[in-house]
């Protein structure tokens, strides 16, 4: 049985629909400090239980994807987009490449690109926004390429080892969106 669909395909990535028998893989993401001091997250402790429930929650949302490879169809992290709100018309970005491997690659920044296409192209957005934690330069980098502008700071509101750090929040507007990412839509 097939695992992964291609429902956002960009040159190097799609986007499909996550699954629940991934469960492993995330678990082994999340409670990993490469992975989870950069999402915020490493003062948790994330069981298989608790992540089967995620991820089965993660399934009813319209806007939550798996990034997979196109060449290998390897499962290398997820991207979404968070509290969608259709009358307001905005949204909130995640991301994280959980594969080691698959860092550095610009895998994320294809994900992103191809999120923000869907987000402003198909859901009819008009503001996306994210947070950054102000260490994770790599990640700030790439928001900034993908046309998010920075908006703000809320000064030392991120504890992580020991010490605090600032907390940036970026948007991006669909009027400042000017690219089509995925590669099989209807043009």
């Amino acid at each position: 049985m097939k695992k992964y669909f291609k429902k956002l395909v960009g040159d190097h990535i799609y986007l499909s629909p996550i699954h629940t028998d991934d469960v492993g893989i995330f678990t082994e993401w999340l409670n990993d400090f490469e992975t989870s001091d950069y999402i915020g997250r490493s003062m948790r402790v994330t069981s298989l239980g608790e992540e089967a429930e995620f991820l089965a929650k993660l399934q009813k949302e319209e806007a939550t994807f798996g990034i997979v490879t196109l060449e290998h169809d390897q499962l290398i992290g997820i991207v979404s987009l968070n509290k969608i709100d259709h009358i307001k018309r905005r949204a909130t970005l995640g991301i994280f490449i959980g594969d080691h491997e698959s860092r550095n690659k610009g895998y994320g920044t294809e994900a992103i690109r191809l999120i923000l296409d869907f987000g402003f192209s198909y859901l009819n957005l008009n503001n996306i926004d994210l947070s950054c934690i102000e260490f994770n330069q790599r990640a700030y980098r790439c928001y900034q390429k993908c046309g998010f502008k920075e908006y703000g700071r809320r000064r030392k509101a991120e504890f992580l080892n020991g010490k605090y750090y600032d907390m940036i929040q970026m948007d991006i507007l669909a009027e400042e969106w000017k690219e089509s990412f995925i590669r099989n839509k209807n043009r």
